[in-house]
């Protein structure tokens, strides 16, 4: 079986999307589809429309939704139809190395499924970055979702899926920054404000927002920063260590994909710091290090994917934040969009300025 939806569809890399009808095939073995009612739009999204990583066309893309669970394939348990989920592109087979250690955002099992979209003409569509959630519904992996209750707007939590734990996850899970300790974010955009507030949760001492705009530092402080630098200051490593009272970091997160901040990163660095890699450039940008100075200092840096998060572990938690008014979700919502102004929201995420903008269905 079937069902017919409406669905923002890439045909050409730059080109602006496409409403049109596609089909959507029934949940199979595993599967659930979820009838959506808010999806985000993330750089990431925009990043592959673009072409910057490449991908099969025509795809729908979208990857941080929320929604009702509206059918389940076989051998799903957990779930029934009527919970409110997110889904999300971190999808595991539960059974290889990374997912046995806790760590299913880096599962490198397979998960086969048989084409979930097609064309009226029964042309295939990729169901792209494993979600396709531009889109009225989706028929993900059951893996990919995670319950959120019956209390949180759908428009917040639909950033539950990619943009909070991407940011907070990095700070919790991967950096597991201890309280008393000293932090650096580069980039006060959406996943960086949430980095902030992952500092701020796991009670560091002094958390150093760094950015070009004025406003955006402004929105750091809002958001846990104790301290604000402008990113394009002359040598931000003395300004760093006087503002610290002669310290460097202990950890720098850089959340935007931008070399130049890549290559400020380490020289804010104390001895024993690392710098985490959570924005990401483009396929084939590089930047150069000198490996002696993390050899002589105990320095290191690591990458960050989507926090590390394992969905049923961390959501509940941030859910329960939220509740309690610890976690800020509301205030990251820029702008709620119709779906059929989708073009006009990624133009407006395009200029750099919102926090995040949502689609709302």
């Amino acid at each position: 079986m079937t069902k017919s939806i409406r669905a923002a569809v890439c045909h050409e890399f730059g080109a602006p999307l496409q409403i049109e009808t596609l089909s959507l095939r029934a949940p199979g073995p595993g599967e659930v589809e979820v009838t959506l009612d808010a999806v985000a739009i993330c750089h990431s999204d925009i990043s592959y429309m673009a072409g910057a990583w490449g991908g099969a066309l025509p795809a729908v893309y979208g990857h941080e939704a929320a929604g009702r669970v509206t059918a389940l394939g076989s051998g799903v348990t957990g779930l029934s139809e009527g919970d409110r989920v997110i889904v999300t592109l971190a999808k595991s087979c539960g059974s290889c190395a990374s997912c046995a250690d806790a760590q299913p955002i880096y599962c490198n099992g397979t998960v086969a499924e048989a084409p979930v979209l097609t064309t009226p003409g029964g042309g295939a569509v990729n169901k792209a970055m494993n979600c396709g959630a531009f889109a009225e519904a989706v028929v993900v992996d059951a893996s990919q979702t995670a319950p959120i209750g019956a209390e949180i707007p759908s428009e917040v939590a639909c950033l539950l899926a990619c943009g909070v734990p991407t940011g907070i996850g990095a700070a919790v899970n991967t950096a597991k920054v201890r309280p008393g300790q000293r932090v650096v974010v580069i980039g006060a955009g959406g996943v960086g404000l949430n980095a902030i507030q992952g500092a701020r949760i796991a009670g560091a001492a002094r958390i150093v927002a760094m950015d070009l705009e004025e406003k955006k530092l402004a929105d750091a402080r809002e958001f846990g920063a104790t301290d604000t630098l402008q990113a394009d200051t002359e040598k931000p490593w003395k300004a760093l260590y006087k503002m610290l009272g002669g310290h460097l970091a202990d950890h720098v997160f850089v959340s935007v994909g931008a070399i130049p901040a890549y290559e400020t990163a380490l020289r804010l660095l104390a001895p024993r710091g690392t710098a985490y890699a959570v924005g990401m450039p483009h396929s084939g940008e590089k930047t150069p290090y000198e490996p002696v100075i993390f050899a002589a200092t105990g320095q290191g840096i690591r990458g960050s994917y989507f926090g590390e998060i394992v969905l049923k572990r961390d959501i509940p938690w941030m859910v329960e934040l939220y509740g309690q008014g610890r976690l800020k979700l509301d205030e990251l919502v820029s702008k709620r969009w119709r779906f059929e102004e989708i073009n006009e929201a990624i133009a407006d995420t395009n200029t750099g300025q919102a926090r995040r903008n949502v689609i709302v269905f």
